[in-house]
């Protein structure tokens, strides 16, 4: 690399004050800026970041004397998603936490790490593979100890109902605010969170003096408590907290499928036993135990940390191969775990059917790459119609629509997935998961399945009745707010109407059928739009105003209204979708996409109810739009045209299986789909045919370009 070259990558600040400043009570200003700077050439990872940078690196000219005795360092930086390293005078120093909030940390410097005169402070990535846009600055030097300036002052929360709580402090810059607290048997603590097992009912939070904002929450159907502190050196600024239960869940227990360790997986940063106290305070009350390839109970954790009534531990496991990674629960104890090494589902499939108790098998992450491998990216699977190219059968009966920890760019990718499974078919589940490695950067519980169970005692679930209900369908699906779908039938029975929910068949006779939608929160979120889905089409559309409003009226019930649909003439499905601005506070912010597709990124919170089948044609059982295709191709007897008129009586779904019938098994001499012949024969077929055979070709296009790019 050229010198000039070299040069343009280096970001230098020098700042000259004289040594006695330094000394005079007030921190030395090394920068009071916040720099940006990406990890190496390419193209910007976020369009909020500028396109260019101001270097691959940041590198600090600052002068001061030599410190007989530790001083501290204070440092601001945001969306650091990769290693960044600290170096003090080319020695190895420290290194930023992975974590992409805004964030004050400290790191102690040794007595005699500062040299008289000039000194040189580094922040560069290791090892970095893609580009990876981060803010640092603000940077300070106190002549004291880390320990000294953490413990300055200290601010006492007590919560009033003594359950366990997530703790948020932010600075006077809106940054979360590192405290003097470490993780011990009743605390879980990272910069600015602290969760709190709450056995005494309080916790004192040792922090510099100065103002800060103190947020008490704990999880997502309770408020928020938020107070204003101002501290000053030596004093304890104590302040009382009520945290109250804002959703309705009753009858439905909050489980988070995918919950990792450090202790288990090897990655991460949370301990098995910091864990347990997040899950408490994070308000889940059946976390499934999936770490990678080995099968975890958390039960004695649980006790060990006094939380074992808050919720029911699961032997789960994240079977992790190489064409796919599965979740699977609950499994009986002492089991071995499957084998995992296996590159094909059949394969995979027959090994985790030899695990005993095992009811629940979830595909994870479907759309992200892991060993170089997307299951359902394009060059394996027709998103129009829920099929894998290569044929594989899935080895699971549910799915993530959501996975906080690794969000998509488009949210609903992965919800438009499942519903094209359930057209194909496929009986799978809906699933919100955390895939929670971290205490508070992805932290756990905040995707999450709410299953339809008894859950009136927390820590004594009925698992066997929850996996079972769990296998049914009968969930919904959370990621800040939740949806939930009822169906009535309009016609009385005695006086009554027969209502169904999530995993159910609504067997109706009237010609109308009643759909009620009721989108529930707590006060700090919000719904803007609500979808009604029949087989995977939008069928309606709610934009939503005056929340604030309804909000009041009635506290956890975000929105609710009942419509009449007609009744379908075949079987279909119904999902209700909400859909709401992300979550900004850091008390429980909405994390950027983990494989991100564009730089261009909307925050969204989303809640999804499982699937309502509607018994259309009235045979008491399920019929997907793939076995109505499969009728309507044999009547047709490969005929293009007696196809289309036989599909028109029938959905844009059902035409997109029909479309897939014909394309693989299409007749000799028949035109194929994108032929002239067929285009013409398609344009005078009905509009709701033309749309699934498009949905369909495009997928099909899109397979083609991916199998061509191997």
């Amino acid at each position: 690399m050229s010198t000039p070259r070299c040069l343009s990558m280096l970001v230098t600040c020098l700042v000259s004050l004289c040594v006695s400043d330094a000394f005079a009570g007030d921190p030395q200003t090394i920068t009071g800026r916040m720099h940006h700077i990406r990890s190496m050439d390419g193209p910007r990872e976020w369009s909020e970041f500028p396109d260019k940078a101001e270097g691959t690196r940041l590198e600090l000219q600052f002068d001061a004397a030599s410190n007989d005795a530790p001083y501290c360092l204070e440092l601001r930086h945001q969306d650091n998603k990769q290693t960044w390293r600290i170096k003090l005078n080319d020695a190895d120093f420290s290194q930023l936490q992975r974590d992409e909030n805004d964030m004050v940390v400290y790191f102690e410097v040794p007595a005699g790490a500062l040299k008289d005169g000039a000194n040189v402070l580094t922040i560069e990535a290791s090892r970095a593979r893609t580009p990876d846009d981060i803010r640092v600055g603000e940077i300070f030097l106190h002549d004291a100890s880390r320990a000294e300036l953490l413990t300055e002052s200290h601010i006492l929360i007590k919560t009033w109902n003594q359950t366990p709580v997530r703790i948020t402090i932010l600075n006077a810059r809106g940054a979360l605010q590192q405290t003097g607290l470490e993780s011990n048997r009743d605390l879980a603590v990272r910069p600015g969170t602290v969760y709190a097992s709450q056995r005494t009912g309080h916790v004192e939070i040792p922090v510099p003096a100065g103002k800060y904002t103190v947020y008490v929450g704990r999880g997502f159907e309770f408020g928020l408590g938020k107070v204003e502190v101002t501290t000053r050196a030596g004093s304890v600024s104590d302040h009382s907290v009520l945290v109250r239960r804002e959703v309705p869940t009753e009858g439905y227990v909050a489980c988070d499928t995918h919950v990792h360790t450090r202790t288990h997986s090897g990655h991460g940063d949370s301990t098995v036993q910091e864990r347990m106290i997040s899950l408490a305070a994070e308000g889940i009350e059946l976390p499934i135990a999936t770490d990678h390839n080995v099968h975890i109970d958390h039960r004695p954790f649980a006790r060990e940390a006094g939380v074992e009534k808050y919720f029911t531990p699961v032997i789960g496991n994240e079977v992790t191969t190489p064409v796919g990674h599965f979740n699977i629960w609950p499994v009986t104890p002492g089991s071995p775990p499957p084998a995992y090494k296996f590159d094909n589902w059949a394969d995979i499939n027959t090994s985790i059917g030899k695990v005993p108790g095992v009811k629940a098998v979830i595909l994870n992450h479907s759309r992200d790459v892991h060993s170089g491998v997307r299951p359902f990216g394009p060059k394996l699977f027709n998103d129009a119609v829920g099929e894998r190219v290569d044929g594989w059968k899935l080895p699971a009966n549910a799915m993530e629509v959501v996975n906080s920890g690794a969000n998509q760019t488009d949210i609903m990718l992965l919800f438009h997935d499942w519903m094209a499974l359930l057209n194909r078919g496929l009986h799978v589940t809906p699933v919100g998961a955390s895939d929670s490695h971290d205490v508070a950067r992805h932290f756990v519980g905040q995707g999450r399945t709410y299953i339809r169970c008894d859950d009136s005692d927390p820590g004594n679930i009925d698992v066997a009745a929850a996996a079972a209900s769990f296998a049914a369908g009968r969930v919904m699906v959370s990621y800040g707010l939740l949806a939930e779908l009822t169906v009535e039938d309009t016609i009385e029975v005695d006086g009554k109407r027969q209502k169904y929910q999530s995993g159910d068949l609504a067997t109706v006779d009237g010609e109308k059928i009643g759909v009620h939608v009721r989108v529930l929160g707590p006060q700090w979120t919000q719904v803007s739009h609500v979808w009604l889905f029949s087989n995977g089409e939008r069928i309606r559309e709610i934009e939503l105003t005056g929340i604030e409003e309804d909000r009041k009226r009635k506290k956890g019930v975000l929105w609710e209204d009942h419509w009449e649909i007609d009744r379908p003439r075949h079987d279909v499905h119904l999902v209700a979708i909400a859909v709401g601005p992300g979550i900004d506070g850091s008390y429980w912010r909405t994390a950027k996409p983990y494989q991100p597709t564009s730089p261009d990124w909307t925050p969204t919170s989303i809640g999804c109810s499982g699937a309502v089948w509607i018994d259309g044609d009235g045979d008491g059982k399920r019929s997907a739009a793939h076995a109505y295709a499969r009728l309507a191709y044999k009547q047709a007897e490969g005929d293009l045209k007696e196809l289309l008129a036989q599909l028109g009586e029938f959905d844009s779904a059902t035409a997109a299986q029909g479309a897939f019938l014909y394309q693989r098994a299409r007749q000799t001499g028949a035109p194929t789909l994108n032929s002239p012949v067929a285009e013409q024969i398609i344009a005078r077929s009905e509009k709701h045919v033309q749309r699934g055979i498009r949905r369909y070709m495009k997928a099909w296009r899109e397979n083609q370009i991916a199998a061509a790019k191997q």
